[in-house]
């Protein structure tokens, strides 16, 4: 194999790989990241067994062929080459040696066979539907701060993705919760969805999926079956197994009889809540609201730290009610607000909050209080 390629486009196709390879494994060949070269394209393919990750990109292929090398180790190579650089890459299959080449740096590196690569077993989609960047990386965005990260929960270790029934008919869902806040965005139904099984997407894939839904301009082709989901633009294709367990039934937690309101600008809440904060207890990280007619005192009380109170104009016309949040989950749900405006919906001290961005009930979240 030989092939050249421009010193940006293969940062960035060797980029996407590495970040999915596990550092710490106990089969060399998963550190490797396995290089097809054919006609005038070159496909880099990394996989943890779990995930697979095929990005695809032109390049002036001398002579086809394919070997797998480091791709933690060719990352790091083409980093620190100089932009704008044209790279050549030579492999030596005899000697087991992939040569890399920009100017006048020359690395040879080891090489593993590509016989010894694991390729994910495909799977039969039951459903194929596609979707604009924006809107699924809006649906994963602001769900994926309330992934669980408890191992013994495994079955909330990731973003539910399914059909649901929304105010208007049928939606497109992505629910995340840890028992303590919970997210569930909706997105109009893509053609094509509407036989999508319920699937939940591990926390490592909605991270690298990330990498994909950048470009606002791109749509992405998604495929779902019971076992797996996969992702794909023209370029790059993220395959993934998914977590198999039973999402719980989060319908049950969000409250529906709340009906103290209050509305605040979000900017400003999240900016005062962590002002307060600061003082508060690592440990329990407790800020205090309380709530009169369109005044709202945000408080903090830390024996061992100090004290800290700031007080907000906000919107509110019902009875007096003093409720305690952890800071760091307001913090997380506020910087979720897209608009200028949140509303709160209380019932009383001991029950779940509800928050949703000023009138838009396609994105909710809960978060439960706790005793100040």
């Amino acid at each position: 194999m030989k092939i050249s390629i421009e010193r940006g486009t293969l940062l960035k196709a060797v980029g996407q790989a590495q970040s999915v390879v596990e550092r710490r494994n106990t089969i060399p060949i998963l550190a490797n990241v396995l290089i097809e070269a054919e006609g005038d394209t070159v496909s880099f393919r990394a996989t943890d067994l779990d995930i697979e990750v095929v990005d695809k990109t032109n390049a002036m292929v001398e002579r086809a062929g394919s070997t797998t090398v480091s791709a933690v180790t060719l990352h790091e190579i083409v980093r620190k080459l100089p932009d704008g650089a044209l790279v050549q890459l030579t492999d030596d299959g005899a000697a087991g040696r992939l040569t890399v080449e920009a100017g006048r740096s020359n690395f040879s590196l080891a090489t593993l066979p590509k016989e010894d690569f694991p390729v994910m077993a495909s799977s039969d989609y039951s459903a194929n539907f596609s979707a604009p960047a924006p809107v699924l990386r809006r649906l994963f965005d602001k769900s994926k701060f309330a992934i669980s990260t408890e191992e013994t929960r495994y079955y909330l270790n990731g973003v539910y993705m399914h059909v649901a029934d929304g105010e208007d008919g049928r939606v497109l869902r992505c629910v995340a919760t840890d028992g303590h806040r919970l997210a569930r965005i909706d997105a109009d139904l893509p053609m094509g969805a509407e036989e999508l099984p319920g699937v939940i997407v591990p926390r490592k894939t909605v991270g690298e999926l990330h990498k994909l839904l950048d470009d606002d301009d791109a749509t992405i082709a998604v495929s779902v079956s019971e076992t797996k989901v996969r992702f794909a633009t023209p370029e790059i294709t993220l395959t993934s197994k998914v977590i198999d367990g039973t999402f719980p039934d989060y319908t049950r937690v969000i409250p529906v009889g709340n009906t103290r309101k209050m509305e605040v600008d979000a900017t400003e809440f999240a900016q005062a809540v962590d002002r307060v904060a600061t003082v508060s207890s690592e440990r329990s990280r407790a800020v205090k609201l309380a709530l009169d007619e369109d005044r709202l005192v945000l408080s903090v009380n830390a024996p061992d730290a100090g004290a800290a109170e700031e007080e907000l104009a906000v919107a509110y016309g019902d009875e007096r009610l003093e409720i305690g949040f952890n800071a760091k989950y307001l913090l997380e749900i506020a910087s979720q607000v897209d608009r200028e405006n949140a509303v709160f919906l209380f019932n009383n001290s001991g029950d779940p909050t509800l928050m949703r961005e000023g009138g838009d009930t396609s994105a909710v979240y809960v978060v439960m209080p706790m005793r100040v």
